[in-house]
């Protein structure tokens, strides 16, 4: 028994030195690091990977990019990642924003044929994202590219041409497991996870956009001209029609009203100014236009306002109509504008819902307020 005790303890710590060895042996090959560098595959890249940088860009997903200035207008990228069974995407933008930017997406389709494909992110939904030829001149793609796996991770190698330094706000993208992109469009499905950085190619170094400034320019823009000219002026013009009876209160209701929501229109049309300057290649033509008809629009009445004739004088009749029809016609363009707004910042649907049903909830007690007027009379 003296005997057995030793040899019982050694077999348990041989099992538990081989346990940890065999885990250790089944974990390594999966993984990736700069430290590894330079980075060796048994299936060759398409070009040298000795001198590219490395940088774990989202350890978290365990993305690391590889990249190097291969010549003075062609740029070698490789992109690694664990291999769930999952295409993972790259994003070229302009501002930080998913919406605009081209991103490179690689994946291994179920036979194990290799594919990578160039997309153009024009909308937050699937069907806004769609393949581009890869000489498209926003982010052209050079003749050499691959994807990989080995070891449970996946590498993409993708070249990009560009007489200027590519642009550093970088987007990286994972889809869903097992569905990668089908149909004969490739269609992506929606990303099961995706981050924002900006990188200095000189350095390597790297940062999250936790804090997104233009995002954050955008929703205030888009709310505060919403609130502004078509909700509050809306809410005032109603007083000022079916209150009238409690004078002079209604008076002052609508001017607290109308003015509060003049200074929010108009500090929203200074945040869509700011905003046009930020963003690379928007086309904001029409509705920076309409914007501006409605500011024009409002800055008359503020000027009618404070040459409002009595109420006794003779102009009073033709004051009122003027009154009357520009500041609905004011708030009618402020709505449709507030529409193609929601439109071009690609908010989705809900904000749609949001203000149509604002609007049917006005028409609605515009009709019950006027038939009250008309069987008065």
């Amino acid at each position: 028994m003296i005997m057995k005790k030793p040899l019982f303890l050694a077999l348990i710590i041989s099992f538990f030195f081989f346990f940890i060895i065999s885990n250790v042996d089944s974990q390594s090959p999966a993984s990736d690091s700069c430290s590894s560098d330079p980075l060796t595959l048994q299936t060759p890249l398409p070009f040298n990977t000795s001198a590219l940088h490395c940088v774990s860009v989202w350890a978290p997903q365990g993305f690391i990019l590889r990249y190097a200035q291969a010549e003075s207008n062609l740029w070698n990228f490789v992109l690694s990642a664990p291999n769930t069974n999952a295409y993972i995407a790259i994003g070229f933008s302009p501002d930080g924003n998913m919406v605009g930017s081209r991103a490179v997406v690689g994946w291994v389709a179920g036979d194990g044929i290799p594919n990578i494909k160039k997309y153009h992110l024009g909308g937050q939904s699937p069907n806004q994202v769609i393949i581009e030829p890869s000489e498209k001149v926003e982010l052209r793609l050079g003749n050499l590219s691959s994807v990989v796996t080995q070891s449970n991770r996946i590498y993409m190698a993708f070249q990009v041409i560009s007489d200027t330094t590519p642009t550093p706000r970088l987007l990286y993208a994972v889809g869903p497991a097992g569905r990668l992109p089908s149909g004969t469009n490739l269609q992506l499905s929606e990303h099961d996870n995706r981050i924002s950085t900006t990188i200095n190619y000189a350095t390597g170094v790297f940062e999250n956009n936790k804090h997104k400034p233009v995002t954050s320019l955008r929703k205030a823009h888009g709310i505060l001209n919403m609130f502004g000219w078509a909700i509050l002026l809306s809410i005032g013009a109603m007083v000022a029609r079916y209150m009238r009876k409690w004078d002079p209160l209604w008076f002052y209701c609508h001017a607290s009203i109308q003015t509060l929501g003049f200074l929010l229109g108009l500090i929203g049309i200074i945040c869509g100014l700011v905003l046009e300057k930020r963003l690379t290649g928007a086309s904001v033509g029409k509705h920076k236009g309409l914007g501006i008809t409605v500011l024009v629009l409002g800055c008359l009445q503020v000027m009618a306002v404070l040459a409002r004739p009595d109420k006794e004088a003779k102009l009073r009749k033709y004051w009122n109509w003027y009154h009357f029809g520009v500041g609905r016609l004011l708030i009618f363009l402020a709505a449709i504008n507030v529409f193609y707004g929601i439109h071009l910042g690609k908010a989705g649907s809900g904000w749609n819902a949001g203000f149509a049903a604002f609007l049917i909830i006005v028409f609605i007690l515009t009709v019950i307020f006027e038939l009250k007027i008309c069987f008065k009379k």
